[in-house]
């Protein structure tokens, strides 16, 4: 039998993940996933693999054969530092479940080498624009190397809290914060989503989704997650009050309904979490 193309493995790999996140509500996911090329962001192999179940069982590939990364695993971008490219499985869920419209603006914090760029471009379409923000100057510099086939990209080297690229229909965030950055929710248009990772001392939390209404903001869980800090928009104090919530969800969903900004009232029993600026209430 003649071995699959990298076309057809990408297919492949984009049809596991629709059953593995699983991918129920937007096919344009499973196609960007299957458009997008893995191996083009990752520079020359043998690579290193961690597997999103067992994060201890890192391997490095035999060799340099790009089909090693059409799988739902973890790349190490930068092993020293922990930084690696995220779970495809993971992310295929997530961008499932927010509205990403043909035309969309989108702001990326944390671009790492570009993939995920490339991944909401590609959702976006070809007059949608995606401001991908990246911290880390190396990984910045690999990212504009690496996106440049995808014109509708501009990628910045920065503090992803700061950078105000105008207002946008969603804002996509991919390290670990105790709080939303007051900017991200002034820069969403009416109905734009805020997705992002809220996690606590020990780098666990929880996946956050906003929807902008007017002047109020719905919100709700989308399961547990660990992620690389964010620069800028992490508390100690915050970090350790949402760890203490974590644990007492026993693996429950967390019971989240809305967020507020500024401090929550006194006394209030509608109070879930609260974090610089903001909170999250029951109701």
């Amino acid at each position: 039998m003649a071995a699959l193309s990298l076309a057809q493995l990408r297919r492949c790999y984009a049809e596991e993940l629709r059953a593995a996140a699983p991918v129920r509500r937007h096919e344009a996911v499973v196609k960007a996933f299957a458009t997008v090329p893995r191996d083009a962001f990752f520079g020359t192999g043998p690579w290193s693999i961690i597997p999103p179940k067992q994060m201890s069982a890192r391997y490095v590939t035999p060799d340099a054969d790009p089909r090693h990364l059409y799988h739902d695993v973890l790349i190490a971008i930068d092993a020293e530092k922990g930084i690696n490219n995220g779970e495809p499985g993971l992310w295929a869920r997530l961008l499932d479940q927010i509205e990403i419209k043909r035309g969309a603006r989108i702001l990326q914090v944390g671009a790492g080498t570009g993939y995920y760029s490339a991944i909401l471009a590609q959702l976006a379409g070809p007059k949608g624009r995606v401001i991908a923000v990246e911290y880390e100057a190396a990984l910045a510099r690999a990212a504009r190397r690496h996106l440049r086939p995808w014109r509708q990209i501009k990628v910045v080297q920065g503090d992803g809290t700061r950078h105000d690229p105008g207002k946008v229909d969603a804002v996509i965030v991919f390290a670990g914060a105790t709080h939303p950055a007051p900017l991200w929710l002034t820069l969403l248009n009416d109905g734009g989503q805020l997705l992002m990772p809220l996690t606590g001392h020990n780098g666990w939390g929880i996946f956050l989704k906003v929807t902008r209404h007017g002047a109020t903001y719905a919100a709700e869980s989308l399961g547990s997650c660990g992620f690389f800090p964010c620069v800028g928009a992490r508390d100690d104090a915050a970090a350790r009050r949402l760890q203490q919530r974590m644990t007492g969800l026993h693996g429950r969903a967390a019971p989240i309904k809305s967020l507020h900004c500024g401090k929550p009232p006194l006394n209030t029993r509608d109070l879930w979490y609260a974090g610089p600026g903001f909170w999250l209430s029951r109701s």
